[in-house]
C-alpha cells in the first residue's frame, strides 16, 4: 500500500456522530481528519461508504471451531490460526481477544473437555510474532469453574502472555445458562446424542463436582487475573445475587447476562453488559434467555460480540444503529467500548493519532457489505 492512504467523499462515524469527510493514514495511524465533501488528488473516492473504526472483538469461540472443525476432526493449529485470522479480517476485525478454555474434565458420551489452552495459546502468540496474521490478536481465558483442572492450567500462564481477558465460567447443570435442565436435555442431546441414562449420569457428576470446587475455583481464578494483570468478565450473570458476587470479585465486564434484572444490576454496579451479536441478529437467545435487543432499547447494552458467528458482528451494530436511530452510538459498541473495556486506549475511535484501524462499508437491505479493511494502515482485506 502507499506510505499515505487517504479515504475520502466517505460518512466518517467519528465519536461525536455522522459527517461526510475525508480521512488520512500514514505510518499505522490516522494523521488527519477532514470534513467536506472534497476530493483531494490521489485520494480513495469512498463514493458515500461508511467508514468507521475496525471492529474489536472480546469473546470468540471462532478460534475452537478451526481447530476442532468436527467433534472428532482435530485440525492442525497453525493452519487453524491463520485461517481464523483472516476469516476475522475479512469480517471486519481487526482486533480480538481470542476465548481459550481452561478447565478440562472427564466425561462419558464424548462430553468431556480435553486440556489444550497452553499449547494452543504458545502457538497463537509464536504465530503472531512472527508475523502471520494479519490482524491484532490478544488471549482470553475462559476459565471454566466446573472442571477438574482450573488451578493447574492457570498457574502455567505468566504476565508476559499478555493475557486481556480472564473470564469466570459456569456450566454446571443447574446454573447460570444451564439453570433449566429441560433445555439443557433438548441442548446435550441435540449436540452430543446422550441417551436419558448417561443424560442423568452426566448431570449427576457435573453438579458434584460444581458444588465441590466452585468457590475455590472462583477465588484462584480471581487470583490469576490479578496475577495476570488481566480485565475480569463474568459470564452468563442470571440472578442479582450472581451480580453481587461478581461485583466482590471486581468483574469489570458481563459476558451475556440471561435476564433483564442481572443486566440492570450490573449497570447499578459499574459493571458492563455484552451480549452476543446473533442475538440481536435473529431476534432472541437460542437457550432461551434474554432478547439482546430488549437490552438496547431498556439502555442496558454496552458491548456487541460476534460470539460464533463472527460476520455477525459488524451486521448487528448496523442492526442496533437502525434500533436506536443512532449509528455512531451503534458503532461504538464494536469499536469503543470494548477497546476502553479492555484498556486498548490507542485504537476504538476514528481520531487523529489513533491507531489505523479502518473498515469501509455500504449497506444493502440492511446488510453491511464490506469494500476494505485496514489494520495498522495495512490493507488486510
Amino acid at each position: 500500500m502507499p506510505d499515505t492512504l487517504t479515504l475520502a467523499n466517505a460518512r466518517l462515524i467519528l465519536p461525536s456522530g455522522e459527517v461526510s469527510g475525508a480521512i488520512t493514514m500514514r505510518g499505522g495511524e490516522i494523521i488527519e481528519i477532514a470534513t467536506g465533501p472534497t476530493l483531494p488528488p490521489g485520494a480513495v473516492d469512498c463514493a458515500g461508504d461508511y467508514v468507521a473504526p475496525g471492529l474489536i472483538e472480546l469473546h470468540t469461540d471462532n478460534l475452537e471451531r478451526h481447530i476442532r472443525p468436527r467433534p472428532s476432526a482435530h485440525w492442525p493449529h497453525d493452519a487453524a490460526i491463520v485461517a481464523h485470522d483472516a476469516e476475522l479480517a475479512a469480517c471486519g476485525i481487526t482486533t480480538v481477544f481470542d476465548a481459550i478454555r481452561v478447565g478440562s474434565i472427564e466425561g462419558k458420551g464424548g462430553v468431556g473437555w480435553s486440556r489444550y489452552a497452553r499449547d494452543l495459546a504458545h502457538e497463537l502468540l509464536e504465530m503472531r510474532g512472527a508475523g502471520a496474521l494479519k490482524i491484532s490478536h490478544h488471549i482470553h481465558l475462559r476459565a471454566e469453574i466446573c472442571s477438574e483442572t482450573l488451578v493447574e492450567e492457570l498457574a502455567q500462564f505468566a504476565p508476559e502472555d499478555r493475557v486481556g481477558i480472564l473470564s469466570l465460567m459456569d456450566h454446571t447443570p443447574g446454573q447460570r445458562q444451564f439453570a433449566d435442565i429441560d433445555q439443557y436435555r433438548t441442548y446435550m442431546k441435540g449436540k452430543h446424542g446422550l441417551s436419558e441414562e448417561v443424560f442423568l449420569e452426566h448431570v449427576e457428576s457435573r453438579t458434584a463436582l460444581g458444588a465441590r470446587v466452585r468457590d475455590g475455583h472462583e477465588q484462584a481464578a480471581v487470583e490469576a487475573a490479578q496475577r495476570l494483570g488481566a480485565v475480569l468478565a463474568s459470564h452468563d450473570d442470571t440472578t442479582v445475587d450472581h451480580v453481587a458476587r461478581s461485583a466482590v470479585h471486581g468483574i469489570a465486564l458481563a459476558e451475556f447476562p440471561t435476564t433483564e434484572d442481572a443486566a440492570r444490576a450490573c449497570h447499578q454496579h459499574g459493571i458492563k453488559v455484552m451480549m452476543g451479536a446473533p442475538n440481536l441478529i435473529r431476534g432472541g437467545s437460542h437457550s432461551g434467555n434474554v432478547a439482546a435487543q430488549e437490552l438496547a432499547e431498556a439502555d442496558l447494552l454496552d458491548i456487541l460480540s460476534s460470539d460464533y458467528v463472527p460476520a455477525a458482528l459488524l451486521y448487528a451494530a448496523v442492526k442496533l444503529g437502525e434500533i436506536w436511530g443512532d449509528m455512531a452510538r451503534a458503532m461504538a459498541t464494536v469499536s469503543t467500548a470494548p477497546a476502553q473495556a479492555t484498556g486498548l486506549m490507542d485504537r476504538g475511535q476514528l481520531a487523529e493519532g489513533m491507531r489505523a484501524d479502518l473498515i469501509r462499508f455500504a449497506t444493502v437491505r440492511g446488510v453491511p457489505v464490506l469494500r476494505g479493511v485496514w489494520s495498522a494502515g495495512n490493507r488486510v482485506a
